[in-house]
């Protein structure tokens, strides 16, 4: 029986590309998912990928090295499989463009035309690199919580509230979240931040909840979102933000976040990325 990802190249032997190819981008549709969810929040997101194996040639033949950061807004109703991206970069290797910005504009243009929405490309040159490190998520770290764990599955019944507590307002991170690819059954490696206002979320739980994803199969985006529902439905914040940081795999790391107002997040790399 086919699937949405019969046909991907992940997981799949492939021919590495010598030439610039756009078909090579292979989108998935973002509704099969969600429709697991439930109804889903009126939340503001994106999903921003950075890349560090960018190159193409100087209109000399010379080649140019550099990153590249891609926002993808949360509203397109595709993404693009992360092996698919990383062929189609990689098919810009042999290419000869005239500068940056004409490599951008055609990224631009090709993810437009792959996820259904406006893509925000940013493409820096290595040698304009300097002085760029690393910084923590922002947020009270409950990764020192002694608790012990039974659940390596997803357990939102783990969730809960501290009792007669105040409405808070803070910010938790955890290191340990861990999922992984739906395909090829790889782990993917993430810190966590939560942020919200409303009803004390208990620590040892909401730990619990983060760890429980562990042996869950799933892409980066899909687990972001299923946190997030998760955590509004069962907490009930007033406001919510939930921020993923995945290590890299393949060149390309994954930053998924949801909220449920449009916010500015972090872009500094920890110190696993």
């Amino acid at each position: 029986m086919n699937t949405p990802l019969t046909h991907a190249p992940l997981g799949q032997e492939v021919v590495y590309p010598t030439s610039y190819d756009p078909k090579l981008l292979f989108p998935i549709d973002r509704a099969p998912n969600r429709q697991t969810l439930g109804p889903l929040p009126d939340w503001a997101g994106a999903d921003i990928w950075n890349a560090y194996e960018i190159s193409w040639l100087n209109p000399r033949g010379k080649p140019i090295v550099a990153t590249a950061r891609f926002v993808f807004p949360h509203s397109s109703p595709r993404l693009v499989e992360s092996k698919s991206f990383k062929l189609y970069l990689n098919s810009f290797n042999d290419e000869r463009f005239s500068n940056e910005q004409e490599v951008g504009e055609r990224m631009r243009a090709d993810l437009v035309t792959a996820c259904g929405a406006t893509v925000e490309v940013e493409i820096t040159p290595v040698g304009r690199q300097a002085g760029q490190g690393y910084e923590a998520l922002e947020g009270e770290n409950i990764d020192d919580i002694d608790v012990e764990i039974e659940v390596y599955t997803p357990a939102p019944e783990l969730l809960r509230c501290v009792p007669g507590e105040p409405v808070v307002e803070e910010t938790l991170v955890s290191d340990l979240l861990k999922s992984n690819c739906p395909v090829t059954g790889q782990p993917d490696w993430a810190s966590v931040q939560v942020r919200y206002v409303g009803p004390q979320i208990d620590r040892a739980a909401l730990l619990k909840y983060i760890v429980s994803l562990r042996r869950h199969d799933e892409f980066h985006e899909h687990c972001v979102e299923k946190m997030y529902c998760d955590i509004w439905r069962i907490c009930r914040p007033e406001s919510l933000l939930v921020y993923a940081r995945y290590t890299r795999r393949g060149g390309l790391d994954i930053n998924p976040w949801r909220a449920s107002s449009a916010v500015e997040v972090s872009q500094a790399r920890t110190v696993r990325q």
